[in-house]
């Protein structure tokens, strides 16, 4: 007996580590252009091209997500959202694309160079891992119209390293990531910025049905007794110098 209970422990343990581990490392692309021509360009290149290859070559789902400010906005924004679990996945992916045959063919016009040049006004890619303690990348569980949903992209700046590694601390020591799956925020991710434009940066992503639900669920954010206890402790205060917040809305053709 004690044999097959052996056996039956290197089998479960053999299963557990041949079963793939989450996505934890994430690339963000942020395209800024200004006209609706541009904005065209960039969605049938996205929907036809890059989308699809990105699957083809192992990249299970991709977020296409536009600034719900985007109408109105001078400088209208579009992001493009990768996970994979290493880094080399997604710094390899632009030279494995160029030698996938289908994208070649799909992206044709826009690997001319002078159609390039006009597809937007600047381009931004940050590249993230995900936080020791969170799950990796999280599919949302959303039941509301797509076109209703609300994807909250949060970027939180420190003034210096010390205090960076202290407001990391905060999200995974201190449980701030436990409090919002409590509260059901149906987060996306929350990473370390690796390499970007601004750092000391951290970034996460949660995700609503629509923006009153987004606002009820903040509401009750505040008010919890654990947030209360947690960003009164003297221990993490001042942590956070600067935050950017952006309402995104996925495209039709996102897989989130």
């Amino acid at each position: 007996m004690k044999g097959k209970a052996l056996l039956c422990l290197l089998l479960t343990v053999s299963v557990a580590m041949a079963q793939p581990k989450a996505s934890r490392y994430f690339q963000l692309n942020v395209y800024s252009y200004s006209n609706q021509t541009q904005e065209q360009v960039l969605e049938q290149y996205l929907q036809n091209a890059f989308v699809p290859t990105a699957h083809a070559l192992g990249i299970a789902s991709v977020g296409v997500f536009k600034a719900i400010t985007n109408d109105t906005a001078v400088v209208k924004k579009l992001y493009v959202f990768l996970a994979a679990k290493s880094a080399a996945a997604l710094l390899q992916l632009p030279a494995k694309m160029l030698q996938h045959k289908p994208y070649t063919t799909q992206a044709a016009t826009w690997l001319n160079h002078e159609q390039q040049q006009t597809a937007y006004d600047r381009k931004e890619t940050i590249l993230l891992q995900a936080f020791a303690m969170s799950e990796g990348l999280v599919m949302p569980n959303l039941t509301g119209p797509r076109s209703e949903r609300v994807y909250e992209l949060r970027s939180y700046e420190s003034s210096t390293e010390a205090l960076y590694r202290n407001k990391v601390h905060m999200f995974n020591e201190g449980d701030e990531i436990g409090l919002f799956k409590r509260l059901q925020f149906n987060a996306i991710f929350y990473g370390d910025v690796i390499a970007g434009s601004h750092m000391p940066n951290l970034m996460y992503m949660t995700s609503f049905n629509n923006m009153a639900d987004r606002q009820e669920h903040w509401k009750q954010f505040v008010a919890d007794a654990q947030w209360k206890t947690l960003s009164s402790m003297p221990f993490y205060k001042g942590n956070v110098s600067h935050i950017d917040i952006s309402f995104l809305r996925p495209t039709a053709y996102s897989d989130y």
